[in-house]
């Protein structure tokens, strides 16, 4: 049985995208427990997700989904917003702190792939651990990239939908959580109907490659630049 055709990247690079994708989700989980945490709901404490241990974080269902329909989910962490001082605007911080945890791991990760370029670490050792870098830092780059807009989509149950309601109207936030379901149908559509898919997701997680190309040349003006050509040729090896 062929099984590159069930999965979204090459199997070859799944123990690198697996490293990624535990980074990822953990710093993005841990975000939200521990922000969560600070502003004075211990909901997440007591349930033993203000850690970075992955193991509480990872949902199985979600990591596959990222691995077939490339992107997916980590395990919600259980929020109570009325027990926040300003519950809307602590709330929306809380929930923004995700997917803004996942554009930081980017940028660091970006950062020190430049750094390993600029010491000339990332050449130093074998073909094999060059390899083996680019692919993890390309990985742990772009899957952060992605992590940051999808959980930005307002619908239901992503970062995104949390945050509009609260930044709405009381009103016009009661009618959104009667209709919770209904967004949640749409979302599941918009990902398992490819025709669907391709004119409604697709195009807004495009926009990883817009910030990813922000970022590669802010750090070719600040560091020695890096030929992404050659690495690109290097990481299809």
């Amino acid at each position: 049985m062929d099984l590159q055709r069930f999965l979204w990247y090459p199997i070859e690079d799944l123990p690198f995208i697996a490293l990624a994708l535990i980074i990822a989700f953990t710093v993005h989980e841990f975000a939200h427990a521990y922000s969560a945490y600070k502003f004075g709901d211990d909901t997440a404490y007591k349930a033993g997700r203000v850690t970075l241990n992955p193991r509480v974080h990872l949902d199985v269902l979600g990591t596959i989904l990222l691995l077939i329909a490339g992107f997916g989910w980590a395990k919600p962490v259980p929020v109570m917003p009325g027990r926040f001082k300003h519950p809307r605007l602590m709330g929306i911080v809380v929930s923004a702190v995700g997917p803004i945890s996942n554009l930081l791991m980017a940028v660091i990760g970006m950062l020190v792939l430049y750094i390993l370029n600029q010491t000339g670490v990332l050449h130093a050792g074998s073909q094999g651990v060059y390899l083996a870098l680019v692919h993890f830092f390309y990985y742990l780059i772009t899957l952060n990239l992605l992590l940051f807009i999808f959980n930005l989509i307002p619908l239901p149950p992503l970062d995104g939908y949390r945050i509009l309601s609260d930044l709405m109207p009381l009103k016009i936030r009661y009618k959104m959580d009667q209709n919770v379901q209904w967004g949640m149908f749409i979302f599941l559509l918009m990902v398992f109907i490819p025709p669907l898919r391709e004119v409604t997701l697709t195009p807004v997680l495009g926009l990883q490659w817009d910030i990813f190309f922000i970022l590669r040349d802010f750090f070719d003006y600040v560091f020695s630049p890096l030929d992404w050509q050659s690495l690109i040729i290097d990481f299809a090896m």
